[in-house]
């Protein structure tokens, strides 16, 4: 297979794929050309952080990520900008998304949980020691590495401590409303460290039972269920467990149980393991100031090419899971955030097929290069349905399609995927197998 061709270069960095989406950013896998080694590279658009007037909240997520050095904690390892974007590079983790996990297995037995949470606290305990508080905490912003370690990501809600107010609470409310503390909906100011404990208590809730603690389709009702902590604990929960769901679930803050409380409960000791790294602060907050300038000494050097990015075998593997390349060729894969096929249709074609199959089931379809961006005219459960299609050149005659959830639900993706795929028959490459299976 042939080398891979470098689409695009930043600096000393090598960009690839994009492996996440979100308002004002893009996320891209990148490889550093010097040393080879694996990051993920956040992609802002500048001209829409100041016109939103982001850069402050911008700024406050980069300077967070400097601050917090955790082996439970994604690392941020520097910041570029060129004249019209901002560069942050981060740490590749290769084993997913806790959400997927959850979904695709349920809930978990209590020995596996309790080590999830273990470094959940031991991220949030840190992340407050050091004055941050990162008030969106849910199993969507945590990662796995290689080694199925837990990495809280996602710092652009978070808050610092010189935000902290006279009264010493914080007032902004952000977060997703069903991992959200009540005193955070009540708008009347919140204790950061409380609110975070609340939210890791939803997620240790949904770990161990498989479903959310408070629920509810009517945003009043769901608020109303949440600040009276109405819930209930499947029977299948230990007691300990229950008891310990049920102090970090106090609707009341200044009762509700703290971090240290926490590290002597008997549910939370068992087998527990403090984490072991160093905590020298070397942070350098100059180039968080400079992304912003318009010096030229300050930019960065890109590099662009308009034409499918090829791929090699070490591209591929490092696409699937472990080694086994079966999962990037299936048409179906349940519950995941992304899917791919191959096509020995030429890339143009492929476009055009994917255009014609998505304006009849109500998407407006936005094209550049070898992507294009869908997204349906009619609201979802969470906002418009937006999909990200990119064709990746595997070899002359032969392309693979990744197609991927950028905004919206996640079943909405899938229900959209099985209609988009029926319309793609005649695009999708058959094996020999595959037409025998057919027969």
């Amino acid at each position: 297979m042939n080398k891979a061709k470098v689409k695009r270069r930043v600096g000393k960095y090598e960009v690839g794929r994009t492996i996440g989406e979100g308002t004002f950013a893009k996320v891209k896998f990148a490889r550093n050309a010097e040393t080879g080694e694996p990051v993920a590279l956040k992609i802002l658009d500048k001209e829409k952080v100041l016109k939103h007037k982001m850069a402050e909240q911008i700024g406050r997520e980069i300077s967070t990520m400097k601050l917090i050095k955790h082996p439970n904690v994604i690392r941020l390892y520097e910041v570029m900008g060129s004249k019209t974007k901002i560069f942050i590079v981060m740490e590749f983790v290769t084993g997913g998304e806790f959400f997927d996990k959850i979904v695709n297995h349920g809930r978990m037995r209590e020995d596996e949980a309790r080590r999830y949470f273990q470094q959940l606290i031991n991220a949030i305990d840190y992340c407050h020691s050091r004055g941050v508080y990162h008030r969106d905490l849910k199993p969507e912003n945590l990662l796995l590495d290689a080694y199925g370690n837990l990495k809280v990501s996602d710092f652009g809600f978070s808050a610092l401590s010189q935000q902290v107010r006279d009264d010493g609470l914080l007032h902004t409310s952000c977060g997703t409303p069903n991992y959200v503390a009540p005193e955070v909906l009540n708008d009347r100011g919140y204790d950061g460290t409380t609110a975070d404990l609340w939210s890791c208590g939803v997620i240790l809730f949904v770990l161990l039972a498989g479903y959310l603690p408070f629920d509810d389709s009517n945003l009043m009702n769901l608020y109303k269920k949440i600040s009276a902590a109405e819930f209930n604990c499947p029977p299948w929960l230990s007691f300990n467990a229950m008891k310990l769901i049920t102090r970090i679930l106090d609707p009341n803050p200044i009762t509700r149980i703290t971090i240290p409380e926490i590290l002597e409960d008997k549910w939370f000791k068992k087998d527990y393991m403090p984490p072991v790294f160093d905590e020298k602060d070397d942070s350098n907050f100059n180039d968080v100031e400079a992304v912003f300038k318009d010096s030229e000494e300050h930019h960065v050097t890109e590099k662009k090419e308009e034409q499918p990015a090829a791929m090699n075998a070490f591209d591929l593997i490092s696409m699937s899971k472990g080694l086994n390349l079966a999962s990037l060729f299936d048409v179906e894969q349940e519950f995941k955030r992304e899917t791919r096929f191959t096509s020995k249709c030429p890339a143009n074609e492929i476009i055009s097929k994917i255009e014609e199959a998505a304006k009849p089931l109500g998407f407006d379809v936005h094209k550049k290069n070898y992507k294009m961006r869908l997204e349906n005219v009619k609201a979802g459960r969470k906002g418009n349905l937006n999909v990200a299609t990119e064709i990746f050149q595997v070899a002359p005659s032969l392309h693979m399609v990744e197609v991927r959830k950028a905004k919206g639900d996640t079943l909405e993706f899938h229900e959209f995927y099985k209609k988009l795929s029926t319309r793609l028959d005649d695009v999708v490459w058959k094996t020999e197998e595959d037409m025998q299976e057919m027969k």
